[in-house]
């Protein structure tokens, strides 16, 4: 039986050093800065054979958004117009929203979860999330599922 592959979002300070450089040396021959993977392990600070051990196993966060339905949740307090500006946020930044589940507000508060499509992203997720969290009445945004 095969194993089934967990993934984890880590914070970049939490990840040995190892890490940040394999997904260096990968942008660095996105963007053209290196040509060839032995050019970009050399200016990495890296080994070709650590490169190749964890290249498929590294991938930044900004780039796990593009073609990817990322499910958002957020609490947000029952005020007219809130959910109105995260959708605006939503819509400025490129994203295609599939679905929108809201619970009934109690307590003045309620729980919304937006399904949405982001490869058309103008913006990061890191921007989004910031830009969302930044809003009037919105207490808790982040990312469920992606």
């Amino acid at each position: 039986m095969a194993r089934k592959i967990k993934y984890y979002l880590v914070a970049a300070e939490a990840l040995p050093e190892i890490f940040i450089r394999v997904a260096e040396a990968k942008r660095m021959m996105q963007t053209g800065e290196a040509d060839t993977v032995g050019a970009a392990t050399k200016m990495a600070g890296i080994s070709r054979s650590a490169f190749y051990k964890y290249k498929d196993a590294v991938q930044p966060f900004n780039d796990m958004k593009s073609e990817h339905i990322i499910t958002f949740y957020t609490l947000l307090k029952d005020v007219s117009g809130t959910l109105s500006s995260v959708l605006g946020v939503f819509a400025a930044s490129g994203a295609n929203i599939l679905t929108i589940n809201q619970s009934i507000p109690t307590n003045g508060c309620a729980a919304v979860t937006i399904s949405a499509e982001t490869s058309a992203m103008e913006n990061s997720l890191e921007q989004l999330i910031t830009d969302i969290s930044a809003l009037d009445n919105v207490i808790k945004f982040e990312i469920l599922a992606g």
